[in-house]
């Protein structure tokens, strides 16, 4: 993940794109959204069996885009972040014999 921070600070240095981290996480937002509307359109709205493709993928890929210009914003690790989950999941479930959220 600290190469694709780092890819993301480059690009995001190269043109320019500083925002505010508010920005940052309705981008997050909006990216996950255009996610799930290509799940929604791959199954056929749930319909059928969901089909992933190209554009899954692309949707994919700007929402973790996304969420590596929101860490940085907020100058955190996302590899450190992705551990301390791993972390409290492996703790609940030890506990509750479940992960919930």
């Amino acid at each position: 993940m600290e190469n694709l921070q780092s890819k993301t600070a480059e690009l995001a240095q190269e043109y320019g794109l500083s925002a505010p981290a508010i920005a940052r996480y309705a981008d997050v937002v909006s990216e996950i959204g255009e996610l799930g509307k290509e799940l929604l359109v791959g199954s056929n709205y749930g319909a059928a069996e969901l089909k992933i493709t190209d554009s899954t993928a692309i949707e994919m890929g700007d929402v973790l885009f996304s969420l590596a210009m929101l860490a940085n914003c907020l100058d955190l690790d996302m590899a450190a972040c992705f551990e301390a989950a791993v972390e409290k999941y492996r703790a609940r479930f030890g506990q509750a014999g479940q992960v919930g959220s």
